[in-house]
């Protein structure tokens, strides 16, 4: 049975929609009241909540919450649980699909990441999100060390017409870059941040600071950077 059938399911049946907003009402109160380490449980409560009364967009909303608790305290397993909700109602969600790529940094899942970032780039060209998505990439890749990874994300580049920037990154692949983070433990607090900071909207946009940028890119890829 599929996620989302075990969920609509387990709807009684002839629940009314005020006693669903009633219940919704009670777990936004519980997330509001709960103590450090426990806000992102109850906003995942709400998303399910929602989600089984068919309120897709809400859960959505929902679950976002839930993600940004759950990284504020540094529950990245839970984060990366509710993040693959989402995306299991909404494929192509872009912020949700660069908080996994970054999750899965952390927990150095490479395999997993490589099809997260794929994912995460077409969507971001979709969604007309270029200039951030190479923002985003391109710091992972000055913190990988994974050689397959980082030659990944040079390709993503060169896929958002960043081919200066992907020359750049390429040379990490082979000679790893000087921010590259080997420790674990180190690796993974820096990708949560990552996580964390990608949904400031002016966090790490790609500019001409290093003598990179492609100028021809630049009306292009500065469009609307709102997204989900």
């Amino acid at each position: 049975m599929s996620f989302l059938s075990r969920l609509f399911g387990s709807v009684s049946e002839g629940r009314r929609p005020k006693d669903i907003e009633a219940e919704l009402g009670r777990v936004e109160a519980e997330a509001e009241n709960a103590r450090p380490g426990y806000v992102g449980t109850s906003f995942n409560k709400a998303g399910d909540l929602a989600l089984r009364s068919g309120q897709l967009d809400r859960a959505v909303e929902y679950y976002g919450r839930a993600i940004d608790a759950f990284l504020e305290d540094l529950q990245r397993e839970a984060a990366r649980g509710v993040a693959n909700k989402i995306i299991r109602v909404r494929p192509s969600a872009v912020r949700t699909l660069c908080t996994l790529t970054w999750l899965d940094l952390a927990a150095r899942h490479q395999a997993t990441a490589l099809l997260h970032l794929r994912d995460y780039v077409e969507s971001a060209k979709q969604a007309d999100q270029r200039t951030r998505a190479a923002a985003q990439i391109y710091a992972m890749a000055k913190l990988s060390s994974d050689p397959e990874f980082v030659d990944a994300v040079a390709d993503a580049l060169d896929g958002l017409a960043f081919a200066r920037r992907a020359r750049k990154v390429r040379r990490w692949a082979a000679d790893g870059s000087p921010d590259a983070i080997a420790d674990p433990e180190e690796l993974a607090l820096a990708c949560l941040r990552g996580a964390v900071n990608s949904s400031v909207s002016d966090t790490g946009m790609v500019g001409d600071e290093e003598g990179v940028y492609d100028e021809e890119t630049e009306d292009a890829a500065s469009g609307s950077d709102d997204g989900d």
